[in-house]
């Protein structure tokens, strides 16, 4: 099925929050004895379960799922500690003759493994407090719109508030002069180490949003208050980047006493479909993506069988 002298080659599958790609994943992995490499940068983090959608133990157990549960809320993870941990996995599947599937919906680690990461400056400490310091002091609203003052283009393309891409975004600029979306497009992301076919997964709109409110309500009846309780109780603060993702964020305020639980859960919701769409609008970009419903894949499946087999 596959060959130790070849590129490896990954099968990715790929689409916004909710969609199904954990099921459609697991169902095409166990078809050919693959395993999984998980392409999302909130279930890296141990303990934070519920509210990252996390794959059950059950489905754990029918498929071999590989860069869940890597580091703890407090610790730091990148695009390139994915690249290089995702490439080390690679090469052992590789070896053994397994398929590979990355799945996920975090563009840039997908990216970044398919195509490289650009060799951009490296941290400056004292430029990163200067920004942070910044950021305490007037909010990230302020360090937005110094972005869109300084480099509209990389504005356009990083969330307000993505605090460490907006800073980290800032740093290069400062450091090299040139905007961060330039250096990125130079690059190209074209140090291509695999043959990978992109499965895309896609529904209705209407469907979708529809998904995305049914898993928020049964998170909730899951217990992911509980969770963000534990994960506070333990130390880990509000102000962690893991801690002001989706989902966390609105519980945090939830518990604090900021918001009714039904105000954080609508915010919740607007919030998790407002990512969806950024997300489609990532993938949407790329033409080698070839799109199928979570609910007919038969033909996901024949490109599969032939990719695996020519």
């Amino acid at each position: 099925m596959t060959n130790p002298e070849c590129k490896p080659r990954l099968i990715a599958v790929l689409g916004p929050t909710g969609v199904g790609k954990t099921e459609t994943a697991i169902m095409l992995a166990s078809e050919w004895g693959g395993e999984i490499i998980s392409a999302d940068s909130m279930q890296v983090y141990r303990m934070m379960d519920i509210g990252t959608a996390k794959p059950s133990v059950e489905e754990r157990t029918r498929v071999r799922h590989h860069l869940i549960d890597v580091v703890d809320p407090d610790e730091s993870f990148s695009a390139a500690m994915f690249n290089r941990m995702a490439g080390e996995i690679i090469g052992t599947l590789h070896s053994e003759e397994k398929p590979v599937f990355v799945v996920g919906g975090t563009g840039l680690y997908i990216k970044a493994l398919l195509g490289g990461l650009f060799r951009g400056p490296g941290a400056d400490e004292t430029l990163r407090d200067f920004y942070r310091q910044e950021l305490q002091c007037h909010g990230k609203a302020y360090l937005y719109d110094k972005l869109k003052e300084k480099d509209e283009e990389a504005a356009v393309r990083i969330d307000a508030n993505d605090t460490v891409r907006i800073i980290r975004a800032l740093e290069v600029l400062e450091l090299t002069g040139e905007s961060i979306t330039s250096k990125q497009r130079k690059h190209g992301f074209g140090d291509i180490s695999y043959e990978c076919l992109k499965i895309g997964l896609l529904m209705d709109r209407n469907l979708l949003y529809d998904r995305i409110d049914q898993r928020t309500d049964k998170m909730i009846r899951e217990g992911f208050i509980e969770e963000v309780m534990m994960l506070l109780e333990r130390g880990y603060h509000e102000n962690l980047k893991s801690m002001r993702s989706l989902g966390y964020k609105h519980m945090v305020g939830f518990i604090k006493g900021t918001h009714r639980l039904d105000e954080a859960i609508g915010m919740m919701k607007r919030d998790t479909k407002h990512y969806a769409k950024r997300q489609m609008t990532w993938f949407g970009s790329d033409r080698e993506i070839e799109w199928h419903s979570p609910y007919d894949i038969a033909v996901a499946i024949q490109r599969i069988k032939s990719f695996l087999s020519r």
